[in-house]
């Protein structure tokens, strides 16, 4: 019997929510659309064990010895009442009363990643991703079955799906329904099967998916596209496809939630006497106006020019621009000559600095020439 609790990597006094959160782990760890389709038996081992220990019922069934996804192994434990009534009491209970299993089966969800750079965040757009996944057998149509043929009844089980066998139990040998090993509880029977998707309906494909990335989109962000996803066996109705969106760094501009940030550098003539600069931004270059007196780590706003609100058509964060004062280091003796008289004009009365805890209770002015007056000195 194989061990569910070390498929998801958990031990057996884990909790549901602990069961959920190693199944999502599991999952998107072997996902064949993200791990490869050489991981799809694992995957189907991870769901599986989901399956069993996401259900009370089925969990202390399997805790108690018996794996409720193997019928002879649940039915010789003696524990299906169902069967039991189904003997003594002419099939009340006979689990065969579910007929037989469609063949058609709702195909399981896909998962895809696709980068996207920070303009496309800040207004939006499409943008292409290729998933590995399963598509509609296009020689079939999903029937499985070969050009000009069509499943057939079965002949051991009549077309229920269920056939009776002699199984093991506490109280003896009993008589009891199980699917029909046969048609694998389906009732028909593919003699001719499709050459191309061997009876399942569907294939492996590879296909081009277009993303519509809505503006204001954040890095980490999963999208939903319906029936996008992995076509189930027999044609089967598409399961959605998830996609998670990453957002790459910028080289001009970093992101805090609707703004933008960048920092610029400016001569220290621009700090004090002001100056305009022209700036790269998503919407084409714009004017920034340093004031003069600016001070190192300054921060001069551009309204509405940042990241497009989600769900909003026009309203948008800012652009914050961050001014770093270039001081020079090197002086020829006729600028240090002009430093040193604009200091004694201009800081002559000043003998020490101020200190705070607070940068805001602080000038800032005169720190600038502080500097370069003791860096010259």
């Amino acid at each position: 019997m194989a061990d569910y609790y070390e498929v998801l990597g958990i031990d057996h006094s884990a909790s549901d929510e602990d069961v959920k959160k190693a199944y999502r782990r599991m999952s998107r760890k072997y996902h064949p659309d993200i791990a490869g389709p050489e991981f799809e038996d694992k995957f189907k081992e991870v769901n599986t064990a989901y399956e069993v220990l996401s259900d009370p019922q089925k969990r202390r069934m399997y805790d108690s010895g018996v794996d409720p996804n193997d019928p002879q192994a649940s039915q010789s434990a003696g524990f299906d009442m169902g069967d039991l009534f189904g003997q003594f009491f002419g099939g009340g209970f006979d689990t065969a009363s579910q007929g037989p299993i469609p063949r058609t089966q709702p195909g399981r969800d896909a998962l895809a990643s696709v980068d996207i750079d920070l303009k496309t965040a800040v207004f939006g757009g499409t943008v292409q991703t290729q998933i590995h996944t399963f598509g509609l057998c296009q020689v079939c149509k999903g029937s499985g079955a070969q050009e000009g043929t069509s499943p057939v009844t079965c002949p051991i089980c009549h077309g229920s799906g269920y056939a009776q066998k002699v199984v093991r139990t506490l109280l003896g040998q009993m008589m009891t329904q199980a699917p029909c090993e046969r048609c694998e509880g389906h009732g028909t029977i593919i003699e001719h099967p499709c050459p191309e998707c061997q009876g399942h309906g569907r294939v492996r494909v590879r296909r081009d998916v277009g993303v519509n990335i809505p503006a204001g989109v954040s890095d980490g962000s999963r999208l939903r596209l319906a029936s996008q996803g992995e076509v189930g066996e027999g044609g089967g109705a598409a399961g959605n496809l998830y996609v998670d969106i990453h957002v790459k760094a910028d080289r001009r501009y970093a992101r805090d939630g609707d703004d933008l940030h960048c920092w610029i550098s400016i001569p220290m003539t621009w700090a004090v006497l002001g100056h305009q600069v022209d700036l790269d931004t998503f919407d084409g270059p714009r004017q920034v106006e340093v004031p003069a007196g600016s001070q190192p780590d300054d921060v001069v706003c551009l309204k509405g020019l940042g990241v497009r609100k989600l769900g909003s058509q026009e309203e948008r964060g800012d652009i914050l621009v961050h001014l770093l004062v270039e001081i020079p280091t090197k002086l020829s003796e006729g600028e240090r000559g002009l430093i040193k008289d604009f200091a004694d004009s201009h800081d002559a009365a000043a003998h020490e600095v101020s200190q705070s805890s607070r940068p805001s209770t602080l000038t800032g002015k005169k720190g600038l020439f502080d500097k370069l007056k003791n860096m010259f000195s």
